[in-house]
């Protein structure tokens, strides 16, 4: 029978061992051999103890195994503790005893018998072919850490979620429980079509929304596509972000989400401007999704504040998105206005009011194409006329000629007509001003330049034989609808629109409306919104969107209407209730807020102050700017030139009537022709009961 080599290895060192066994304790009691021999001994009376408390089968086998280390404790001992070699020599007797068990015995305890030779009379048995066990797919011999390893065995506990098995399981440093797992298809060539976040959560026991499972690109050395995924699994992480989450996780969690107000947006950088008291969010959505959809009211509840607080205000440019989010509405502020201000620079721009991102919103005296146009748009107390003294006030710094008309007095209107070349109030006035307007342009196209040629109206060039003017035409409509000069207003309105800004002269209309069906027509409004930048200050939400409609704004830039009052609503609510007290009346500062419409997309702004108690002069210059000599005496020489407030001169509305003419027949003053017309004057549609009632006075002559 042939011998393993162990077991000939292990019966020469029981040989060797025994006499130094035997010796050491005869020769020296305090031998280090004997300090060694005792704690093998001790050492294998605890695998005793460890295999007798053990579970797994095979414990007669270890105690076999333990069994020379402890009885060689025992043969130290006793010949430590004998006279010498003892009676008849019994420390070699135990210590060759000792050696002969451990010949005979203990080498075959740990080795099978399938290596030698069986015995001759046994019949051979007859060969069976015995399927192999398959490999467990997650028992990899790929050299795995002992990390993936224990993922593995979990992974494979759990019942390989999704036909899966784990290649590679990576731990977040610094989160205990966070890992990431590389899984691959267990059917080669099959793709994961089953694998789920709930099945992930379930095996590792945490929430779904702890789990992000992810595709996977192809790698040198590895493979990618539909058979391999990756799955994050992060409820520490998570747990974090959810109570101190950074300004690139808040964002991504609450504004940048699918659904959320700006969605696919990507947060850049926040900055705080301290001194103006604003946060600025600065966001980007990627290029192939387009110009940025923002939802600003669910913005607003996103960065907790109400969107009627008007302390959100949202730019949009190009891919960007510029998120400002003001302590206190910058348009329940009060902007001064100043003469610096005011003063229009080389390009004829000056600040109108500053805009709710904080930047100044200007106008222009002139644009391009010739001298500006204006519409102011507001009801009544919306800061219409203090906006009209602003544009007064930047014409005449510009040095322009300025007159001024209004349908009714007040004291505004007045004390801006001190600042004026012309003042005066009614319609009977603002017609005869904007007869000299139309003559003016005849006039100007005929006079010639310093070069002796004859030139549309430029700022920039030199040799101009006249100035700019600008005509202010208040309560417009009020004017146009009335029933003896209202149809020429409008007539002579329009061809002033029209070819006003070539030669120089800007007409400025101001109203409550632009709608047409109030009596603005529709080419007027198109002519001074292609040459000006409208106003439009504090409508009504129901007419938001008409108005809007009306001067061409396109359906998706239609603003969202002003809040009533930009003043936070004072807190306890609650407690006054419940007490019985009475709110506290609501602060109504809205006036002069509304939108300045320099492009296809209104601005919201809050225009200047000029405080007409402590006075206006200090807005304007010393001199008032009138018309050239020659313009007067051409003006003059036409019949144009008088004191308008006076009544109507006899023929400047048309012929006088026949003494036979019957009264019926006779027309009212400015009922006729005006000079020059071929058509008679137009009456405005009736739209109310009164004007019902004057038109039949009218045609029965009462």
């Amino acid at each position: 029978m042939s011998v393993p080599r162990s077991v000939a290895l292990e019966r020469t060192l029981y040989t060797l061992a025994a006499p130094v066994l035997a010796a050491a304790p005869n020769l020296s009691s305090d031998s280090p051999v004997n300090t060694v021999v005792q704690l093998a001994g001790a050492a294998g009376v605890g695998g005793w103890v460890l295999a007798y408390k053990s579970d797994e089968p095979g414990t007669g086998r270890k105690f076999l195994r333990w069994s020379p280390l402890v009885f060689a404790a025992a043969v130290d001992v006793a010949a430590k503790n004998t006279i010498g070699w003892g009676p008849w020599c019994m420390d070699a007797l135990l210590a060759a005893g000792w050696a002969a068990a451990g010949l005979l015995v203990m080498p075959f305890s740990r080795h099978t018998r399938r290596g030698h030779r069986p015995a001759l009379a046994a019949p051979a048995p007859a060969l069976q072919l015995q399927p192999s066990p398959e490999p467990s797919p997650v028992q990899l011999d790929d050299g795995a850490d002992h990390f993936t390893r224990q993922v593995r065995q979990l992974w494979e506990n759990r019942g390989l979620p999704g036909r899966t098995i784990v290649i590679k399981a990576t731990p977040h440093p610094g989160m205990p429980h966070d890992l990431s797992l590389l899984l691959r298809a267990s059917e080669a060539g099959r793709p994961i079509t089953g694998l789920r976040e709930e099945d992930v959560a379930a095996a590792f026991e945490v929430d779904v929304t702890d789990v992000r499972i992810e595709d996977v690109a192809r790698q040198h050395g590895r493979g990618g596509g539909p058979g391999w995924k990756e799955v994050h699994v992060t409820p520490d992480a998570n747990e974090r972000r959810r109570k101190a989450p950074t300004a690139h996780e808040w964002w991504a969690d609450r504004i940048g989400c699918v659904g959320g107000p700006v969605p696919g947006s990507e947060f850049v950088k926040e900055v705080r401007d301290h001194a103006r008291r604003v946060t600025h969010y600065i966001a980007q959505v990627p290029d192939e999704m387009g110009e940025p959809r923002v939802n600003q009211h669910a913005l607003a509840a996103a960065l907790r504040t109400k969107y009627d607080e008007g302390r959100l205000f949202v730019t949009v440019d190009g891919n960007q998105v510029l998120v400002s989010l003001w302590d206190s509405s910058p348009l329940a502020q009060v902007f001064p206005a100043t003469r610096e201000l005011l003063t229009p620079d080389k390009d004829g721009r000056w600040v109108t009011g500053y805009l709710g991102n904080g930047q100044p919103a200007r106008n222009r005296v002139y644009t391009d194409r010739g001298a500006a146009h204006g519409l102011f748009v507001a009801p009544s107390g919306g800061g219409k006329t203090q906006l009209m003294g602003l544009h007064v006030a930047a014409d005449a710094l510009f040095g322009a000629v300025v007159m001024l008309a209004t349908e009714a007095p007040d004291e505004k209107t007045a004390a801006l007509g001190n600042h004026t070349a012309r003042y005066g109030v009614g319609a009977l006035y603002m017609i005869r001003l904007l007869r000299a307007l139309v003559a003016l342009m005849e006039i100007r196209g005929e006079m010639p330049w310093e070069d002796g040629q004859v030139h549309e109206w430029d700022p920039t060039r030199p040799g101009c034989p006249y100035r700019m003017l600008s005509a202010y035409l208040d309560e417009f409509l009020s004017a146009a609808r009335n029933g003896d000069y209202g149809a020429e207003i409008m007539d002579l309105a329009e061809l002033v629109s029209v070819k006003g800004r070539k030669y120089g002269v800007g007409l400025k209309i101001a109203g409550q409306s632009i709608y047409v069906q109030d009596g603005f027509t529709q080419l007027l409004c198109e002519n001074l919104r292609d040459n000006c930048i409208p106003v439009v200050l504090k409508v009504a939400p129901k007419k938001v969107t008409e108005m809007f409609k009306a001067l061409g704004i396109p359906s998706e830039h239609i603003p969202d209407p002003l809040p009533r009052s930009f003043s936070p609503a004072e807190k306890g609510r609650i407690e006054r209730v419940m007490a019985g007290e009475p709110e506290p009346p609501s602060d109504s500062n809205t006036g002069g807020a509304g939108w300045i419409i320099e492009s296809k997309q209104p601005d919201v702004l809050r225009t200047l102050f000029m405080d007409f108690k402590a006075g206006i002069d200090g807005y304007f210059p010393d001199t008032v700017a009138t018309l050239t000599d020659y313009e007067i005496r051409e003006l003059e020489a036409r019949d144009l030139w008088f004191d308008w407030t006076e009544p109507p001169r006899p023929g400047e509305f048309g012929p006088e009537p026949d003494d036979e003419d019957s009264y019926d027949d006779a027309p009212r003053k400015g009922g006729g022709k005006r000079r020059g017309a071929g058509k008679p004057a137009r009456r405005d549609a009736v739209t109310s009961p009164r004007q019902a009632l004057e038109a039949i006075k009218n045609l029965s002559g009462v």
